[in-house]
């Protein structure tokens, strides 16, 4: 199963509704698809959305990257390739493109799916949360009451720099919805005053977790949050890598982690992740950008075959898509991924 040509093209999907965080406001998912052909026939798929306030890549890098690697991977096996794809020198959501196709071939080549490739066992329903994007009071707790109306009962409320409107939103959500289960997502835009604040203002409500209140690279103040906090801190833009997350840890720094294929470079590195937290007892959120199906789908394999750390799922980019897209035939189970979530808050492999 030598790898004969790597193809890319640049694909667009619209949103039902635009999509803010502190950190950016989209009106449609924007992504690489990465399409490679081995000699034998077979063929398989990546994806890497262009979230450049997060990982510093468009959409014209990610190709470039993927141009660069090219020739190096023509003729390997998917072994060697995915050996050789990562220790080149290229953005992680470029990497992360290349390996979801790669760990693809190698699932094909055991004539197994990916969720027998990743062993996963239990295939009970699992539950996305959904995204609240950010946006004035009102509006946020009427998208909120919708999306648990709607049979979404995980709720991921992204807040701003403004520390009193983040406050105000929080107590108007979590006093309507009693019964919702409130993730809070800050995107980095708290300074360490403000995110002890905003712990002390929101004490005593159903809050789960609170993501990423200050920025990436300030673990200082990350670890005094979570040393003063009663709500679990989730660190996200903090850790991209395996050594971001043992350090992380190590320190105290967090409570728990958010691994994303596109931060970490695919599903192989995702995996090595999964396995520390798994032996270090460490909770994870199994998360994502705004990506396309085939990335999520792969991200949902993930997420069954490691259920007993993966405590949150953030995979909900399907259910913001203003349509099911009509491409997905060449992709087969990665449909029936949109399908079921279109439906409901779970996925049912």
């Amino acid at each position: 199963m030598n790898i004969k040509t790597i193809q890319t093209s640049r694909e667009k999907i619209p949103l039902h509704t635009p999509f803010a965080t502190a950190l950016r406001r989209v009106e449609n998912v924007e992504f690489v698809r990465v399409r490679i052909t081995c000699k034998s026939g077979a063929v398989a798929y990546g994806e890497a959305p262009a979230t450049k306030a997060v990982t510093g890549e468009d959409l014209e890098s990610i190709i470039t990257c993927i141009a660069t690697v090219t020739k190096d991977l023509l003729g390997l096996e998917p072994f060697e390739a995915l050996h050789v794809l990562h220790v080149s020198a290229m953005g992680s959501s470029a990497k992360a493109a290349v390996d979801i196709a790669i760990v693809s071939l190698l699932a094909q080549q055991k004539n197994q799916t990916l969720l027998h490739y990743f062993a996963a066992k239990d295939f009970s329903p699992i539950f996305t949360d959904i995204t609240v994007s950010l946006n004035d009071a009102d509006r946020m707790l009427l998208d909120a009451k919708k999306a648990f109306d709607d049979g979404f009962h995980i709720l991921k409320v992204k807040l701003g720099s403004d520390i009193n409107h983040a406050v105000a939103v929080t107590k108007m959500i979590c006093e309507t919805l009693a019964d919702a289960e409130v993730l809070i997502d800050a995107n980095q835009a708290w300074s360490l005053e403000q995110s002890l604040y905003y712990v002390d203002a929101v004490a005593g409500l159903h809050v789960s977790l609170i993501e990423q209140p200050v920025a990436a690279d300030d673990l200082k103040s990350l670890k005094i949050i979570t040393q003063k906090s009663t709500v679990p801190i989730l660190a996200d833009e903090a850790v991209f890598t395996l050594e971001d997350v043992k350090r992380v840890h190590e320190n105290g720094c967090a409570d728990m982690i958010n691994i994303k294929l596109m931060k970490c470079g695919g599903v192989s590195k995702a995996q090595e992740i999964l396995e520390y937290a798994r032996d270090n007892s460490i909770n994870c959120m199994l998360g994502s950008m705004l990506e396309g199906p085939v990335s999520i789908h792969a991200a949902f394999c993930l997420a069954f075959a490691y259920r007993d750390v993966v405590k949150y799922v953030d995979l909900d980019s399907p259910l913001l898509y203003k349509e099911t897209p009509r491409v997905l035939g060449e992709f087969g189970i990665i449909r029936n991924t949109i399908q079921s979530l279109a439906g409901s808050s779970t996925y049912k492999g």
